[in-house]
């Protein structure tokens, strides 16, 4: 019961950061602004909500949909690790024309090879004024590699959207101040340093990046914005014609 207990505290605290994460979360700035925004927009999600690469649905408490479906890829490793209700053949989406309400893809689009299809998928399946939500990374290190294929500034982000029968409701950068290089930094000091041992990655998170992240939360108290750099793209849109 204790190990289960602190195991629901650790991914609360991956995915939802308090203080204590400045202290055990690597990637505390950009999970803390990705939370903060994804807080932000989501009652705008409602309805029949599909999730696309939904993970272990980790905001899925955040939004108000009246059903919430979690997409994955069809692989062996997805069906055991993930918590998803369908999965796909990374091409065709298993629903029908005009089927939700909304649509959320976190994370998720930099990982996809064929963007153009994946966009007419999401189009097809989305009711007209239907809501899509998006985070994208800008700035971000290659990770699940290989399957790693994209970096969308805010302005490819949005032409791509609109190419595909979106229109922009909302569109926002998150953490786009110095704590940028301080993510970064703590980026490339734990994946030298990490195992696959979760006791020892848990104590070089306290030795080496808590330093950082205190460091880093205490100067960007001091220092001006920066819009041009950020960590990653928030962008709302509306489904406003076929594709």
């Amino acid at each position: 019961m204790i190990k289960e207990k602190l195991i629901s505290f650790y991914f609360r605290e991956m995915h939802s950061p308090s203080w204590v994460s400045l202290f055990i979360n690597p990637f505390y700035f950009a999970r803390k602004g990705l939370y903060r925004s994804i807080k932000a927009i989501a009652p705008q999600i409602t309805g029949r909500t599909l999730d696309v690469g939904c993970g272990s649905k980790p905001y899925k408490f955040l939004y108000n949909s009246s059903e919430y479906i979690g997409l994955e890829i069809d692989t062996k490793e997805n069906k055991s690790l993930k918590d998803a209700d369908y999965y796909y053949d990374g091409n065709n989406f298993p629903f029908n024309d005009n089927d939700f309400d909304s649509i959320v893809a976190n994370e998720v689009f930099e990982h996809v090879f064929n963007p153009d299809n994946f966009l007419n998928e999401i189009n097809r399946i989305l009711k007209t004024d239907g809501k899509l939500f998006m985070t994208i990374p800008f700035v971000w290190d290659e990770h699940e590699q290989p399957f790693d294929y994209a970096r969308y500034s805010s302005y490819g982000i949005k032409s791509i959207l609109e190419k595909h029968g979106f229109a922009i409701v909302e569109q926002r950068k998150s953490v786009s101040d110095i704590r940028v290089i301080f993510q970064l930094l703590n980026l490339y000091t734990f994946k030298k340093l990490v195992s696959k041992n979760g006791m020892i990655n848990l104590l070089v998170t306290l030795i080496f990046i808590a330093p950082i992240n205190i460091l880093g939360s205490l100067i960007n108290l001091i220092l001006p914005l920066n819009s041009d750099l950020y960590l990653d793209n928030i962008i709302l849109a509306r489904k406003i014609k076929n594709d």
